[in-house]
């Protein structure tokens, strides 16, 4: 008489081969937020360096504008009125985390450039505030996703900027 079913050695191979798998996919799973705040950190930070050259390429002043409450920031001119999007053609250059599929993960934690939410670029590349004063020390952005943070700086003077 035969009979049918999975041997002890069949089954303990089933449940390794499983537990093998789900020790790969839990990783990938937790760090999707902590791969979208390292591109949000990398954007901010071109974006940043995008409104400095364009300061610096035709003369006169350009901001980013960041709104906490709002996870948002905009790149604007000297009449802090937003400028077109270099890509997305005929859109305003305007950043919204919640919105953005690939970067829903992400707030922003703090902004501060001697205490304001914006910071201008004059014809140098020189960093100033909200209220035209520059930079009395490293201005920084700092962004979070789940547990964990990053921060783009902004250095007096120079406008030189890292991601931390």
């Amino acid at each position: 008489m035969l009979r049918s079913g999975f041997t002890l050695v069949e089954l303990i191979m089933v449940i390794l081969i499983l537990s093998i798998a789900a020790a790969m996919v839990l990783p990938m799973a937790s760090s999707a937020g902590s791969i979208q705040l390292r591109a949000a950190a990398n954007m901010v930070a071109a974006d940043l360096e995008y409104t400095k050259s364009m300061a610096i390429s035709r003369g006169q002043a350009y901001s980013i504008l960041f709104n906490k409450n709002n996870e948002t920031y905009r790149v604007q001119d000297h009449n802090e009125v937003d400028i077109l999007h270099p890509v997305k053609k005929g859109l305003p250059y305007v950043v919204d985390f919640p919105h953005e599929g690939r970067l829903s993960r992400v707030t922003i934690d703090n902004v501060v450039f001697n205490g304001t939410s914006r910071v201008a670029f004059d014809y140098l590349g020189t960093p100033y505030d909200d209220n035209g004063a520059s930079l009395n020390a490293a201005g920084s952005v700092i962004l979070k996703a789940g547990g964990d943070t990053m921060t783009v700086k902004v250095e007096p003077v120079t406008g030189f900027i890292t991601v931390n």
